[in-house]
């Protein structure tokens, strides 16, 4: 009984996600951000939810001084190489935070009262601290709290930075074309343990215990799986604005910025193709020709506080068979693999009576093509489109609290070509 309850419940999920996804929302960029050189932020508490129904305490930067709503992560900051970049800090918490920025150097701290690794704001709102630096190189970055961070992280003050090139910064992630792409996403990945949450929530801080360390929560952009799919700025998540919903045409190029959001390692898994990896850390693996270091990997390990940059590409070649059901004599479809074109499905496709639908279905094997699909089953597919889950590939990180499926998992989808992206 409890099984077939769960059962009922992960469909409930599913069915709000995808409804949700292709109603009426505005569209947004791929990567949602603020841009400018002067920011101000603000800590201070806010809850989430996790998919299956829970809700924590968590700490985040609200994107004003004294105002705003607390987002986990926080406000991702979009900046274009060689800005001077001000982030002015506010706190309305109940201790003393900061900000760290890795991979910036030269760093000014001014305000606040000296702390461990920079300068501090202090609780109640009654300072500022103003950060200054030169974004000196294009790429990948993070920010977090550099006070009490084995703490502060964990409650959420932790966000990502994207320094854009001088060259094509709308299509470039350095200034190379080997780092050209069509499309970009973020993927920030992190962890959750909720009894830090509830024990702060409860006012008892003395008594979180670091060696206990137990997540099991995790999160892409600060959203539990599948709301991850849902879209960005969706009013039901008004603390976790972020969503992580791919999307690309074949022969097309989606750039993933990864980023180690938490205290452990996830190593993430794209379903579909290989990726390349082409820098780490806000930088270009190149030994002065373009990305000549860059490796293939069906799965890159995202390190906490680091970063990491691949190109993602798909074309459908050598499947051995013809994606869209074409016969010798069709037309070739934008970026089509020729040598597999006109080649017919390699089986034959049992009858409906012999079948249960997957909910993504669209009731033929081609892209782009719609088939009979039984009254009440599928329809989470309207465009045909091909279906590929990008995940971690530690596995019990696709659950919510030891619910299956959720947690760090999103769905990649390939749409024909002249479908329009919901989400490019």
């Amino acid at each position: 009984m409890e099984n077939t309850s769960k059962r009922k419940t992960i469909g409930i999920w599913l069915l709000s996600a995808v409804v949700v996804l292709f109603a009426a929302f505005p569209a947004h960029g791929a990567i949602d951000g603020i841009t400018g050189t002067t920011f101000n932020l603000t800590a201070r508490p806010g809850y989430i939810s996790t998919a299956e129904g829970g809700s924590y305490l968590m700490w985040g930067y609200a994107n004003g001084i004294g105002s705003g709503a607390m987002q986990y992560p926080g406000p991702t900051l979009i900046v274009n190489q060689g800005d001077v970049v001000t982030v002015n800090l506010s706190n309305q918490l109940t201790m003393p935070v900061s900000i760290v920025f890795p991979g910036q150097s030269a760093v000014t701290a001014t305000g606040g009262t000296p702390g461990l690794l920079t300068r501090e704001a202090a609780p109640g709102g009654t300072d500022t601290v103003s950060y200054t630096f030169t974004a000196a190189q294009p790429g990948t970055y993070t920010y977090y709290s550099g006070t009490r961070p084995e703490l502060q992280i964990e409650m959420g003050l932790v966000g990502a930075l994207i320094v854009r090139p001088t060259t094509n910064p709308a299509t470039q992630a350095y200034n190379h074309p080997d780092s050209q792409f069509d499309h970009e996403y973020l993927f920030l990945l992190s962890e959750i343990d909720p009894i830090i949450h509830d024990q702060v929530s409860a006012g008892n801080m003395a008594l979180v215990d670091n060696t206990t360390y137990f997540p099991v929560y995790w999160m892409i952009n600060g959203r539990t799986g599948p709301d991850t799919m849902t879209p960005a700025n969706n009013p039901l998540l008004p603390n976790q604005p972020y969503n992580s919903m791919p999307m690309m045409h074949p022969g097309e190029k989606i750039l993933l910025r990864m980023i180690g959001g938490g205290r452990d390692m996830h190593p993430f898994h794209t379903h579909g193709n290989h990726h390349k990896v082409i820098a780490r850390d806000g930088r270009l693996l190149s030994s002065g020709v373009g990305a000549d270091l860059a490796e293939m990997a069906f799965t890159t390990t995202v390190v906490p506080g680091s970063t990491a940059d691949a190109i993602f590409g798909w074309t459908g070649d050598r499947l051995g068979w013809d994606m869209y059901g074409h016969t010798a004599g069709d037309p070739l479809q934008p970026n089509e693999y020729a040598p597999d074109h006109g080649k017919p499905f390699p089986v034959t496709l049992p009858t409906q009576l012999e079948v249960t639908n997957g909910q993504f279905f669209s009731g033929s094997p081609f892209l782009g093509t719609m088939g009979y699909i039984p009254p009440g089953e599928g329809g989470f597919n309207p465009n045909s489109g091909f279906l590929y889950m990008w995940h971690s590939h530690n596995e019990k990180e696709i659950v919510n609290n030891d619910i299956f499926p959720g947690g760090l998992m999103t769905m990649m989808i390939i749409e024909a070509p002249g479908v329009v992206l919901d989400n490019p």
